[in-house]
């Protein structure tokens, strides 16, 4: 093992874990601590240690072919299914793009004390993309540095929450090792299969098994790849791991601080100390309920104005630092699917512009309430997407005409199936309680013509 060497292969990694530290993951990481306390902490690792068994698959398919997963999609399924699988993947990539958006203009309001309005900080997120690829003129490596800076900016951010809120270290080890919800019940379920659909991101296959390509390997010699994925691998599980102490952060400052408040209390302390903001919590006993901004409202309130600052740098970061790994997905998948090679520019024009025109909107029209509550819309069509990354992940790693040796054994087979198996049932349940919570025939009457056409293509690809 030579460090040298780890270090060469340092970087695929760390971009592909920013998926894991995006504003919507950091929404189901408060909203889990706020419902459920520190009793969810096992979930989030459970949900972290199958993404590094996944995203292990994706890199070791990039390596040995020397393709990555939409190259080789599109060189596996026929015409119409591999269509139909891009525009799956655009959905997902589109939708993660949102949440960046929502996030970044999120964070840029609280920055401002509220002088640059929402629908300013949207268009503020146009500029920002740019600049990213300005950068990307330098080198990927300078762009991993730069990567690896936001993430230790959400670290030092989010870790000075969790000193300042001091959380219970017994709780938070019995949450994280017993695999128990004591007194759980529906919201608690709710928050648990949707820390599931956060964690775990479809186009982050597509991105992963890229990346990975940066790296020169010599495919003609077995031990070089071999060595390449032991390297890749190690790297996966060091980003994974900061990532997960990031989560963690979030989770258990919010699980200490806000677990089974109600409206009231909050409004109490805010009013205390004349928050501008102690009207978004009405003045009764239900349950506190927070999302990104409301977060960082009452962190201010209960922790002093420097701790929704430094929150909202963290959102800032995190939304930033995402927003150039949905683009490249974006390039990587629209490039290998279609074999059609538009310059960056206008790929990210394109997306961006279709993420950006609902989220303006919504900003314009509407409040933050109705902004924030289109992240939970935006993780259900997420977790609709994941087969179509999974389990074309799965195939194509297990096939002996694509990986030669390297293909899967009967272990990574069986135990992929039934891991793929689980995450599609969980997050199917996640939208049907989603649709459920709608209450209107008509939306019920689409949502079953939608399942009947999804479940018949999901078959297909299994």
């Amino acid at each position: 093992f030579s460090l040298r060497k780890l270090w060469a292969f340092t970087g695929p990694g760390f971009l592909m874990s920013i998926a894991y530290l995006d504003p919507g993951n950091i929404e189901s990481d408060l909203q889990s601590g706020a419902v459920a306390g520190f009793k969810l902490l096992w979930v989030l690792l459970l949900a972290t240690v199958i993404g590094l068994l996944l995203q292990r698959l994706a890199a070791r398919l990039g390596v040995v072919t020397g393709l990555h997963l939409a190259e080789v999609c599109n060189r596996q399924y026929p015409k119409v299914p591999r269509i139909i699988l891009w525009l799956m993947v655009e959905l997902a990539i589109i939708g993660s793009d949102m949440q960046e958006v929502i996030g970044s203009a999120i964070a840029i309001n609280l920055l401002s004390v509220g002088k640059i309005p929402l629908w300013a900080g949207v268009l503020i997120t146009i500029a920002d993309t740019f600049v990213f690829l300005f950068l990307d003129k330098y080198g990927l490596r300078k762009l991993e540095a730069l990567f690896g800076f936001l993430i230790t900016i959400m670290a030092l951010t989010f870790g000075y929450e969790y000193i300042t809120v001091k959380p219970d270290q017994g709780k938070l080890l019995q949450g994280l090792f017993v695999p128990y919800c004591q007194d759980c019940g529906t919201p608690q379920l709710e928050q648990a299969v949707g820390i599931v659909g956060a964690v775990i991101m479809p186009h982050n296959m597509y991105l992963h098994s890229a990346l990975v390509k940066s790296r020169q390997v010599d495919r003609g010699n077995k031990r070089e790849v071999r060595e390449a994925n032991k390297y890749f691998f190690v790297e996966s599980c060091i980003a994974l791991f900061v990532s997960f102490i990031i989560n963690i952060f979030v989770v258990t400052v919010f699980a200490e601080a806000f677990f089974n408040k109600t409206n009231a209390d909050v409004n109490h302390v805010c009013g205390n100390t004349s928050s501008p903001h102690a009207s978004l919590f009405p003045n009764d006993n239900q349950t506190l309920e927070v999302d990104i901004y409301k977060g960082g409202v009452v962190l201010g309130c209960y922790f002093g104005p420097a701790a929704l600052y430094i929150w909202a740098i963290g959102i800032l970061a995190a939304g930033q630092s995402s927003t150039m790994t949905g683009t490249y997905s974006g390039q990587f998948v629209m490039e290998g699917f279609l074999n059609l090679r538009w310059s960056r520019f206008a790929r990210v024009l394109l997306t961006r512009s279709i993420a950006i025109t609902p989220t303006l909107l919504v900003s314009i029209f509407q409040d933050v309430e109705h902004l924030t509550g289109m992240n939970d819309f935006l993780n259900v069509l997420m977790s609709l997407q994941l087969p179509f990354a999974l389990i074309p992940v799965l195939t194509f790693t297990s096939l002996p005409s694509v990986m030669n040796d390297f293909a899967n054994g009967l272990f990574w087979k069986v135990a992929g199936g039934l891991l793929i198996f689980l995450i599609c049932s969980i997050n199917m349940y996640f939208v049907v309680a989603y649709v459920m919570a709608l209450n209107h025939l008509a939306l019920y009457i689409g949502a079953a013509v939608l399942s009947v056409l999804y479940l018949c293509f999901v078959a297909y690809l299994v």
